[in-house]
């Protein structure tokens, strides 16, 4: 078989390949979607709320260091 013979043969297999749709299951889709032992009925219908991280008690740890640097009047560089 020539160049141009092959050529031409992987180019129709490429079409072939491109514009190929098999038939979908959408079922089997959403099965595998929602993972083992997981029901799409069981979702909250309410969007949950970022949980933002309670930085207090890091407030009260390094307090101290902050008003040092605001007493000595110099500026740290680097």
């Amino acid at each position: 078989m020539g160049r141009g013979r092959q050529k031409a043969k992987a180019t129709k297999q490429a079409r072939d390949m491109k514009y190929f749709s098999p038939a979908t299951d959408y079922s089997a889709l959403q099965r595998e979607l929602t993972g083992p032992g997981s029901r799409a009925s069981n979702r909250r219908s309410e969007p949950l709320e970022p949980v933002e991280p309670d930085y207090s008690e890091y407030a009260d740890k390094y307090a101290d260091d902050l008003d040092d640097d605001e007493e000595s009047g110099s500026r740290r560089i680097g």
